[in-house]
């Protein structure tokens, strides 16, 4: 929340799994573009927010499988728990709000008293959270039955509850002022609260449980491509004539790149669909891009996806300052230059490979008329690290501590060295 002065530019508020993440895609290459995208263009000005139906061992869990960025606040458990950085420190003003007129108790007695519920795994049980499942057939019925229970309970003893229903098979209560659009709200009087109401805000979901998130007033929305029918049915019945929400043609966080572009809500071309660095625009030049860019090279390098060639490493050589130092977070110092004539002897070891590389939370402070301050993390996705059930295993993050931008060419020129 401390971490821009101004207003930000873009709030992406968006689910994850088949929204952000696209399970059917093995190579995980829209969530690589997105990632390209928003960490050359703006992470610097703008707030990345994830809200999942995931519970916090779940989501770490899917941290460690897909080539993810960190949002600067995540929303889990269907909206029931908000978090904030990546240390995720919890919003303990949140939880009185849900505090209020729950009994945890009191609705697992009622949905015991249901055998067509099956309760969900013991990581998904949360303070203000109990989650089932229920066959797509039944859940209706069930649904009817359990509100009317709960509201008799509403004016007895003062329990007030919502039942969402999701995925064709997640039956989630939770407290009457709890959900993905009620946090997104509560998030939403926080920032005017403070004089940092974001500019813009897109939110971007696929199923049941996201559909509030489209309720909110003022923001724009995305149902990507594969949107199940339940979020499809509630757009048709709630907002169809509402220019604000599109159904986009791409899937998952291509749809989200999609929407940017749509809205106007700034640039979406990612760096990995150029595919020549030579032809972007002077201005659009940055600390941030740079980086971006250096380490795609870098990855298509190995991956022998541009020529062996020395005109290659030439340029790339020449876009960097020739004193520039790289500096590992253990402390170890390289040239730059020297490092970059080293990655002859790595070009094509991972060609044909599931070899991936992308940095997380780019963000740059300029010290001097030149000079930025620049700290990042870098992770790699390869084969060779991937443990039997499919997980990958991310590389330790790498730090660039200072880097400088000189114009005085027709390129820029990057200078990195330690301070």
């Amino acid at each position: 929340m401390d971490r821009l002065n101004a207003p930000a530019r873009l709030m992406i508020v968006s689910d994850l799994d088949h929204t952000m993440v696209d399970h059917h895609d093995p190579e995980n290459m829209s969530l690589l573009r997105f990632n390209a995208l928003w960490e050359a263009r703006y992470r610097h000005d703008s707030l990345l927010v994830f809200s999942t139906g995931r519970s916090p061992t779940l989501y770490k869990q899917l941290r460690k499988e897909k080539p993810m960025l960190t949002p600067d606040i995540t929303i889990m458990s269907v909206g029931t728990e908000i978090t904030y950085g990546t240390s995720m420190v919890p919003d303990d003003g949140w939880v009185e709000v849900l505090n209020h007129k729950w009994d945890r108790n009191i609705v697992t007695e009622e949905a015991s008293k249901f055998s067509e519920l099956i309760l969900q795994s013991e990581t998904e049980q949360r303070p203000h959270k109990v989650s089932f499942y229920v066959d797509k057939d039944k859940a209706r019925n069930v649904i009817k039955a359990l509100s009317e229970i709960f509201a008799k309970h509403r004016g007895e003893l003062q329990l007030d509850v919502k039942i969402i229903y999701s995925g064709g098979m997640d039956l989630d209560i939770l407290p009457q002022g709890a959900g993905k659009g009620q946090a997104l709200a509560y998030l939403h009087k926080k920032f005017k609260a403070e004089g940092k109401l974001p500019t813009n805000t897109l939110v971007c979901g696929d199923s049941g449980n996201d559909a509030e998130l489209f309720s909110i007033p003022d923001v724009h929305g995305v149902m990507v491509s594969n949107a199940q029918e339940e979020l499809l049915q509630w757009h048709a019945e709630n907002a169809k004539g509402n220019p604000k929400i599109i159904h986009a043609t791409e899937r998952c966080a291509a749809g989200i790149i999609q929407a940017i572009g749509h809205f106007n809500l700034g640039p979406n071309t990612s760096p990995r669909d150029i595919t020549n660095f030579s032809d972007s625009e002077l201005e659009n030049v940055s600390a941030s891009s740079e980086i971006v860019k250096f380490f795609l090279f870098y990855e298509r390098w190995r991956r022998a996806e541009v020529e062996n060639c020395e005109i290659y490493l030439a340029s790339v050589k020449a876009d960097c300052d020739a004193s520039g130092i790289l500096v590992h977070p253990s402390g170890a110092e390289l040239p730059l230059c020297g490092a970059i004539t080293g990655m002859r002897n790595y070009y094509g070891d991972k060609q044909g490979q599931q070899f991936r590389v992308w940095v997380d939370r780019v963000l740059s402070t300029q010290t001097g008329l030149d000079t930025w301050l620049v700290k990042f993390n870098k992770w790699e996705l390869s084969d060779q690290h991937m443990p039997s059930h499919g997980c990958c295993k991310q590389d330790e993050p790498l730090e660039l501590d200072l880097l400088r931008r000189v114009t005085n060419t027709s390129k820029a020129t990057v200078m990195l060295y330690s301070n």
